[in-house]
């Protein structure tokens, strides 16, 4: 495909986002709640395309669909234990929507600091999430980046490719905060799955259809369709890659930040609802995709090149390779303008605002998160100029980090006796642990990251809690005012704050 067919198109879907954006620029957003959090109202078919487009980035059709062509049908597993691990939002997503409501935490980081009655905490947790997503957000930027190069055969750099994404999430991001991200990311969404399923049946038609297509795998290339598959897909390999993403709702902030966001229940249950059925058919279209690549070219250097290769290839039309090439350049943007506005978020009102003696006045938050937001940008932008191989490992890597955060954020809301100390060492040490094992490309006892992530950070919460005193009072009442509230209150989203807050 020409480069100059591909500028074309991109510059048709950035008129199209830009107008969606601008249009969003309507209501509240001239408050940190308003900016971040889209005043908490948003509906719930918007929360569910937004919510969709943020966790499938760049890694769907690039990294999972990298995933199947290199380990086979065992990228389907991965993929459908993180769907499945998605559940955890029916036990969390109340607590932390009410958490939200009831105390007016704009940040995960925040709410973790609340309950525990810690600063430290709070700003501890929002500078562990900028270590650990900020290369997440640089994973996004290399997606479009080997996208472009590969579908023009390096006529688009990967840098060229890179910088636009950058530019990109920075403006989104800006123009209006959470709503115009939202907005952006709804319009994204539905071209996304369209596209992306409208294509991968006009490839397997292409390749005989279905009988054909999945008999030519089994002649070809058992070891696709087999577990444990070609070779890629050990137990340890599976365990190391999927334990990360069965929290992933809850552990990465720019994700569970989202439950701070529906109007009502009601919109946060359909919210729900809507990423599965998102998620379903976009897992199936990628691994259908890994699958046709391996059919079609096998030996490729890198997974990660199925998908541009398979893009730029006879069996897709031009048109349509086109628009998948825009979904999954908006796929990307999406996840990079969301870690954008929480990890901007985090660092004005988890750190900066912790910083003084007297809490800065919310204008002066607001405009501070703004200008982090270039900044966060640019570094992950740098990051991605590493070109590190194999965007799903290093997703996965990155989340990993993050699951050291998990023990505190179910103990907040299930455990009287975790305190402060618990939930501090558990986040430091264990992200000690991460960084010194992805550093060293260690492996303790054949496992990966994510299982000594899990293992360290939970052993060092509950046993410094055990020997450290707890908030008792507030620990009480926030497990009170979590609790689900009758039905009324669930479906009008009222929520009157605790008489003890």
């Amino acid at each position: 495909m020409s480069a100059a067919t591909i500028w074309w198109g991109i510059a048709i879907y950035v008129v199209f986002a830009s107008v969606t954006a601008y249009l969003s620029r309507r209501g509240g957003h001239k408050s940190m709640s308003g900016y971040f959090l889209g005043s908490r109202n948003m509906g719930g078919w918007v929360s569910a395309m937004s919510y969709s487009a943020t966790t499938y980035s760049a890694f769907m059709l690039i990294g999972l669909a990298g995933l199947a062509y290199q380990g086979g049908v065992g990228a389907l597993g991965f993929e459908l234990i993180y769907l499945c691990g998605v559940t955890l939002v029916l036990v969390f997503g109340p607590r932390f929507w009410r958490a939200g409501k009831t105390f007016g935490y704009i940040t995960p980081s925040e709410m973790l600091g609340g309950r525990y009655e810690s600063k430290a905490l709070a700003v501890v947790t929002a500078l562990a999430s900028c270590l650990f997503l900020i290369p997440y957000a640089a994973v996004q930027l290399a997606g479009v980046g080997y996208l472009l190069q590969g579908m023009t055969g390096g006529a688009i750099t990967f840098t060229s490719g890179a910088i636009l994404a950058t530019v990109l999430a920075i403006v989104f991001s800006l123009a209006a905060g959470l709503r115009s991200v939202a907005w952006t990311d709804s319009l994204q969404a539905i071209v996304m799955v369209i596209t992306a399923t409208a294509v991968v049946l006009i490839v397997v038609n292409r390749l005989g259809g279905f009988g054909a297509f999945f008999g030519t795998l089994q002649r070809d290339h058992p070891g696709m369709l087999s577990v444990p598959g070609t070779g890629f897909f050990t137990f340890s390999t599976f365990l190391g890659l999927t334990l990360p993403w069965v929290f992933f709702s809850i552990s990465n902030p720019q994700v569970s930040q989202r439950l701070f966001t529906p109007r009502s229940m009601r919109d946060l249950r359909r919210m729900l609802l809507g990423f599965m059925v998102f998620g379903f058919i976009y897992t199936l279209v990628a691994i259908l995709w890994g699958f046709a690549a391996a059919i079609r070219f096998p030996g490729l250097q890198t997974g990660d090149l199925a998908t541009p290769t398979l893009l730029s290839s006879g069996l897709v039309p031009t048109v349509f390779g086109l628009l998948v090439m825009i979904g999954i350049v908006a796929a990307a943007v999406s996840t990079i303008d969301s870690i954008l506005l929480t990890l901007s978020s985090m660092i004005t009102r988890d750190v900066y605002a912790t910083a003084g003696r007297t809490t800065p006045s919310d204008t002066r938050q607001l405009a501070l998160g703004k200008l982090v937001i270039p900044v966060i940008a640019v570094l992950a932008y740098l990051f991605a100029q590493l070109q590190l191989d194999l965007i799903a490992i290093l997703s996965v890597a990155a989340s990993a980090g993050l699951l050291v955060m998990v023990p505190a954020i179910v103990g907040s809301f299930f455990w009287r006796r975790g305190t402060a100390a618990g939930a501090l060492t558990s986040v430091l040490a264990g992200g000690a642990v991460v960084i010194y094992l992805e550093a060293t490309s260690t492996t303790w006892l054949g496992q990966g990251t994510g299982v000594w992530a899990l293992l360290v950070s939970l052993g060092l919460f509950v046993g410094v809690s055990l020997v450290t005193t707890a908030p008792r009072e507030k620990a009480e009442q926030f497990l009170r005012i979590t609790k689900t509230r009758p039905r009324h209150e669930q479906e009008t989203g009222v929520s009157q704050p605790d008489q003890a807050s």
